[in-house]
This record gives C-alpha cells, structure tokens and sequence, in this order.
C-alpha cells in the first residue's frame, strides 16, 4: 500500500481531535468525540442503587450500551462493546460507589476510521462530566501494519480496509491527569488486534502507539480542563 495518505498525513501524524463535555441535557454526564470525521456521542447515568446479578456488590457495576450508527448491533459492535467496558472498569474507581451501577451508552454518529479510540475517549469525557472518580483518563490509538511492514496511525476507514493487519491500544494517561495527582502509569490497559502481525510486528505498534500518548493526553485533558474550573473528577 503507498503511504501517500488522504490530506497528505505523514504515518505518524494524527487527525484532529476534539472532545466537548455536557453536550446532552438529561444525563448525568455526557461527551463528544471527534477523531477527523469519525465521532461518537457518550451519556452517563448514574451511579443508580444496586448492582447488576452476578456482580458484585462491594464495588460498583459498569453497564455499557453500545449504539450504532443505524441498524442493530453487530458482531465487531459487540466486542467493541466488550472491550470498551473492560477498559472503563480498569479507569474507575468501582470502590468509591460500591452497591451502585452506573450506564455509559455509546451513539456511533459517523465512523470514519480508529472508531474504538474515539469512543473510550468519548466515555472518558463523559465519566468526567458525571463526575465518576477514575484513576487516571484512557488514552486510546489504533495502529496499522501496511503490507511493506511499515505502520501508520489513527487510520481512517479506508485504510482499515486495505491493511493488513491492525491492532487498538490504549494506555493510562503518561502526563498529569485532570486533577494534579493524576497517575502516570505508563503499561497497557488494552489490546485488541485484528489481521495477521508478528510478534515483532506488535512491539513495534506498541512503540509506535506509545510515541503518541503524550500528544493525545495533552490534547484530551486540556480541553477537559478549559471546560471544568473545579476539576474535581479524576482522582490520584
């Protein structure tokens, strides 16, 4: 695949981001995503009395609903569904409102590419307009491994489509968080890949997608910042 990409991006170059908090009226907390032309809308409610059967009660319960564009929800929906709620209960702290579920619905608005990156992105907003405690903020990328082995990031869905392999990472946020205690872990909370990659291949998407953090973190938690003087929803 030649990697002269749409609006002449280099490999390691990203889309614009943006994200807004407190764009729904009735939920508790709400958020917009945008990664280019992909964006996702992210509503929190909660948290409720009382958890879900089978979870348990001495911490709090994540329900996430995902919501696609038109249609029912599919196969790669439901792991993205999936993957989603196992990357918000490692962010939140489940301990601070134990016996309670708290609902994340995610609307898939238009999805040109990295879809999941921008929907954990858009969940963290919304967390953070709800006031829901985390450890620290999600930070999400989606790395993809061309035919020559070379590898670009935050793919638009056309280059998903021609790749040959690609593999979603997301990691803590490395940099101070909302709150000045933010943590600065800096391992793996996710992993998701499809398409065939080497050993090799993967380290060298975790490098590339490690590179990229810093950037995306700061753009995420400065305009979560601009957007609440109270800062009051991210804890250390």
């Amino acid at each position: 695949m030649d990697l002269e990409r749409e609006g002449g991006r280099g490999a390691n170059q990203l889309r614009p981001l943006d994200c807004s908090r407190n764009v729904l009226n009735r939920a508790h907390g709400s958020g917009s995503c945008s990664h280019g032309e992909t964006r996702v809308l992210a509503a929190v409610y909660g948290p409720k009395a009382g958890t879900k059967k089978n979870e348990n009660p001495e911490k709090a319960c994540l329900e996430v609903i995902w919501k696609p564009k038109i249609g029912q929800i599919g196969k790669a929906d439901k792991e993205f569904e999936m993957i989603l709620k196992r990357t918000l209960q490692n962010i939140c702290l489940l301990t601070a409102h134990p016996n309670t579920t708290t609902s994340i619905i995610i609307q898939v608005v238009h999805d040109d590419g990295s879809l999941l990156p921008c929907a954990i992105h858009a969940a963290c907003t919304a967390l953070v307009d709800a006031g829901i405690p985390l450890k620290y903020l999600a930070v999400a990328i989606c790395c993809c491994l061309v035919e020559n082995g070379r590898i670009i990031l935050d793919p638009n869905k056309m280059e998903e489509q021609r790749m040959k392999a690609l593999v979603h990472l997301v990691f803590p946020s490395p940099v101070q968080s909302v709150l000045p205690e933010g943590s600065k872990e800096d391992g793996i909370i996710t992993s998701l890949s499809h398409g065939v990659m080497t050993v090799d291949d993967y380290f060298q998407c975790v490098k590339h997608g490690r590179a990229a953090v810093a950037p995306l973190s700061n753009i995420l938690t400065k305009k979560l910042q601009s957007q609440s003087p109270s800062n009051q929803s991210v804890a250390g």
